[in-house]
């Protein structure tokens, strides 16, 4: 995602509305590393090479993410 995007009124303003993990969501989905990663997951499942919850869990545990139900 180009700079310019992340420096637009309309954008600074949608992201000061954000909760911290609203926030931190929109900062990893612009992350092109991450994305890249997620991609790779889901085709690894995808091939059925993977165990499903297993490679979620890694994926998660690579990026420091913490769900909770």
């Amino acid at each position: 995602m180009p700079i310019s995007d992340w420096q637009s009124l309309d954008t600074i303003e949608h992201l000061k509305r954000l909760d911290r993990p609203g926030f931190a969501a929109e900062l990893l989905r612009r992350n092109v590393a991450y994305r890249r990663d997620y991609a790779n997951t889901l085709r690894k499942i995808a091939l059925g090479g993977i165990d499903p919850d297993e490679a979620r869990s890694d994926l998660a545990h690579r990026w420091g993410l913490r769900f909770f139900l």
